[in-house]
């Protein structure tokens, strides 16, 4: 049986740059290689795409490699150099802006390929905070209270917006760009002569910021798999070692524990796996998606903290802890995701594109 040609596409120019190459190197690692065929595409910070070829280090490819010429019509081969590469199925783990934004994603519609991971319509929606939690608050599903602010309010008139933010939602607050990730350009905030600072901070990321009550709770996320019928995995707690979940708490501080499956009782457990699933739906999540939750340490409320179409996928990335968890291995879930791609091309390319009358 021949091997599946699978193209991984990592790095991008987002500040997510490293933590995508994390995630990469674990699935390079982790893909079988009797089954898959994996030709590693990296791009640079400089945004050049380039190709190495099967067996080929990451970092060498990053490095190195030739310059990759895009497929410009469906069902096209990726050009490298003077080599024309069929490839059977991209897996992009790039993130932050450009990867999982639905950027990245729209490029391989065009292309006719089919790829693990959520649509256009999906990235963009889960990426984006704002629009996200008016669509999943229009649903009817919990989500924590926030406003918007724009970038242009923060520069005509920063005082105005620090004390309609602090009279909306009090303190502490936490301030967000709208379109980011892996926590960057994120500040907590306890006192109100620090917001404008931290206004100023998060626009250097974003035009658009999320500003969100502060609450006193415990971060629970849950791992969803799946196209038409996503399942749930059982939830796991984050147990920050500093203040709160901020970069370097992700991935530097070694004192972070990762809690998984977490101890929370049955009815919680359920209520968690139900919400993960209603979530990504309403957010047209297709493959993969991590739900974050805050549940409040007095009332036990549960709210949607985010959605992540692409979440971090090292072996010690809770994602893949999760279902590891919950039954099924870092390995064969990289094959349940491929499946999952292939498996939602074919529904798509069996659409009728032309108009036929009766």
């Amino acid at each position: 049986m021949a091997k599946l040609k699978v193209g991984l596409i990592y790095g991008g120019r987002s500040v997510e740059h490293e933590v995508s190459l994390l995630s990469a190197a674990s699935i390079h690692t982790n893909l079988d290689p009797s089954r898959y065929e994996v030709w590693p595409i990296a791009i640079g910070r400089d945004g050049v795409w380039r190709a190495g070829r099967p067996g080929d280090a990451l970092d060498t490819t990053l490095e190195r490699g030739a310059e990759v010429v895009l497929p410009a019509t469906p069902g096209a081969a990726l050009g490298l150099g003077d080599t024309a590469i069929p490839l059977d199925v991209l897996f992009p783990i790039v993130h932050g802006h450009g990867g999982e934004d639905g950027a990245l994603q729209g490029l391989v519609e065009l292309a006719g390929l089919p790829y693990v991971g959520s649509g256009v319509l999906g990235s963009s929606l889960q990426m984006d905070k704002d629009v996200s939690r008016r669509v999943l608050e229009q649903a009817g599903l919990p989500v924590c209270p926030w406003l918007r602010v724009d970038k242009t309010e923060v520069a005509d008139d920063p005082r105005a917006v620090v004390a309609r933010v602090v009279e909306r939602l009090g303190l502490p607050l936490f301030v967000k760009p709208a379109n980011s990730g892996s926590s960057v350009g994120i500040h907590k905030v306890t006192e109100a002569k620090a917001l404008g600072r931290a206004l100023a901070d998060a626009c250097r990321y974003d035009t658009k910021l999320v500003v969100e009550r502060g609450l006193d709770a415990r971060e629970i996320e849950v791992a969803v798999l799946g196209n038409d019928h996503p399942e749930a995995s059982l939830p796991g707690e984050i147990l920050p070692a500093r203040d709160w979940y901020d970069y370097e708490a992700k991935y530097v501080d070694e004192g972070t524990e990762l809690s998984v499956p977490a101890e929370l009782e049955s009815a919680q457990v359920e209520r968690l796996r139900e919400l993960a699933v209603r979530a990504f739906r309403v957010l047209e999540g297709a493959g993969l998606g991590r739900v974050d939750f805050f549940l409040t340490r007095d009332t036990g409320e549960i709210f949607i903290n985010e959605v992540n179409s692409l979440p971090g996928f090292t072996e010690v990335s809770m994602y893949p802890q999760m279902w590891e968890a919950t039954g099924l291995p870092y390995p064969q879930l990289l094959d349940r995701l491929i499946e999952l791609a292939l498996e939602r091309h074919r529904e798509h390319a069996a659409l009728e594109t032309t108009y036929r009358s009766g």
